[in-house]
């Protein structure tokens, strides 16, 4: 029998095995029906914000499936547990590669996620992710050549 902090932590590790696998339905599964994202850290242009979860998986999706591969590490676990809410600040690490002719095929981030979770009937599920970036290294330009690839991936399928 798990006990909450195990549950809690096998709920965010599914953030990075959902990501890295492009199992959208374990990924869409770990979130509340309404999220809150701040990737503000990221691109500071994109401030915090409330959205569906069905919207938030759906715009990851186009970006991840542009991406050759990806590699999300994350360690030192603290969690908080008040009553039905929780806390989990971890470490983070996430390669995402990509080959192409405009540079490195590699850009990482390094930094933190504070995470927010909520008991459900259904267990413990994210209702806030924040990501703090405390460094980055190799070619950002790789993200943007993935939303671009990940779309017309995702519209190829369709048709």
């Amino acid at each position: 029998m798990r006990d909450d902090r195990s549950e809690i932590l096998e709920t965010v590790y599914c953030y990075a095995t959902g990501v890295d696998t492009k199992d959208w339905a374990l990924y869409r599964s770990i979130f509340t029906d309404e999220v809150e994202i701040d990737f503000s850290s990221w691109d500071p242009n994109n401030s915090a914000r409330r959205l569906k979860a069905d919207e938030w998986v759906a715009g990851v999706r186009v970006v991840f499936t542009g991406l050759d591969a990806t590699q999300h590490s994350m360690t030192n676990p603290r969690v908080a547990i008040e009553g039905e809410h929780a806390t989990c600040i971890m470490y983070m690490q996430a390669a995402h590669f990509l080959h192409n002719n405009e540079g490195d095929p590699e850009f990482t981030l390094g930094g933190y996620y504070t995470d927010r979770l909520v008991r459900t009937s259904s267990g413990w599920k994210l209702c806030a992710v924040k990501l703090t970036v405390t460094w980055s290294r190799g070619n950002k330009h790789i993200m943007t050549l993935a939303a671009q690839r990940g779309a017309e991936r995702l519209r190829l399928a369709k048709a």
